[in-house]
């Protein structure tokens, strides 16, 4: 299983409303728990509905795999985390940093890596501009939606 379906299923569990999902395969397992109304799980209204998501999971199509970036109110656009992870600005401890503030970027610029899972995925700007804040510290965790940069667009 790929970052991409990972994503995908993530999104399929928000709008179902799904807390919790898990599969198993031969070589692998993953298993995904979300909270709902400030992290506290809303409980299924019987097992039919339980069923029913999950059927529309496996029924679904593919979704986009980068979070959408969203223009904020000064006319900057946020770059958003993918998924829940650690946030780190640099490929190692003691490379420079990917981007600072005044970077310009495009859209295959890669800006971060979140880790995930103990897999590392590079994050790209998918927008072309210039980085006006970074809203994260660095190697602290970040949730899925979460902004993570500002940038100017140009």
């Amino acid at each position: 299983m790929d970052l991409k379906d990972i994503k995908a299923i993530i999104d399929l569990m928000k709008k179902n409303s799904i807390t919790e999902f898990e599969l198993e395969r031969q070589d692998s397992k993953i298993r995904l728990k979300r909270g709902l109304n400030g992290g506290q799980p809303t409980p299924a209204d019987d097992t039919t509905t339980l069923i029913s998501n999950s059927l529309a999971l496996q029924q679904a199509p593919p979704l986009p795999t980068q979070v959408p970036t969203a223009p904020v109110a000064t006319g900057e656009i946020e770059i958003k985390s993918p998924m829940i992870g650690t946030f780190y600005r640099a490929p190692s401890p003691e490379a420079g940093s990917y981007c600072e503030v005044g970077s310009d970027v495009n859209p295959d610029t890669v800006v971060c890596i979140i880790e995930a899972m103990k897999v590392m995925n590079e994050i790209k700007a998918e927008v072309k501009g210039v980085i006006t804040q970074i809203l994260v510290e660095n190697a602290k965790p970040v949730e899925f939606g979460q902004p993570l940069f500002k940038v100017r667009p140009s």
